[in-house]
């Protein structure tokens, strides 16, 4: 089931005509999957490559979850699903949005073909807000720090991005207190 969905989702060109290059859905998952990580979209290194979280973020990300890169890239333990599985172009200060049609179009359809996750990391406000939209009206500061009334489902977490440096300087409590209560849960979901 899983790999067909995968090839749907490599053939995907639903919004090519939208994009600045050639549509490169980059996705990551399997069946067994335990953990999910939903981010925003591939950024242009990722897009180069095909390999998701490829990039400084991925790093970053790799080091706040105590996931070593071996564990990360086996789908049969951790899915990588963004918002946008394609990269949407630069913009002023950064990449585009996540393109619109993407999540309603594979998301619930990958949710089915993963029965087995047992904790969903939501990297970044697009995903915050597609999966806790109860939480629109809050910031991200809020939202990560309140991620013990998300669980046990999503754990809310800044895009790993150079700028979270700046966010992990003026909020010291995240990597005081959430980082080790993250990697607590991830190692709890992969058990």
């Amino acid at each position: 089931m899983t790999e067909g969905l995968l090839r749907e989702i490599a053939a995907c060109r639903v919004c090519a005509t939208d994009l600045p290059h050639e549509p490169r859905p980059v996705v990551q998952f399997a069946a067994t999957s335990r953990i999910a990580i939903i981010g925003q979209a591939p950024g242009s290194k990722v897009h180069a490559s095909g390999i998701p979280w490829d990039d400084a973020s991925g790093d970053r990300l790799r080091d706040w979850t105590g996931l070593d890169r071996q564990t990360m890239y086996d789908p049969q333990q951790v899915a990588l699903v963004p918002m946008g599985f394609c990269y949407p172009g630069k913009a002023s200060g950064g990449d585009q949005p996540p393109r619109r049609e993407c999540s309603p179009l594979w998301h619930q359809r990958v949710w089915n073909a993963l029965p087995d996750v047992r904790l969903t990391l939501l990297v970044g406000t697009y995903a915050q807000i597609a999966y806790l939209p109860q939480t629109r009206g809050m910031s991200l500061v809020e939202r990560v720090r309140g991620f013990e009334a998300c669980l046990p489902r999503f754990f809310p977490l800044p895009h790993p991005a150079w700028r979270s440096t700046l966010f992990m300087r003026a909020n010291p409590w995240f990597e005081a207190e959430i980082l080790p209560a993250l990697r607590e849960r991830v190692t709890a979901a992969l058990a």
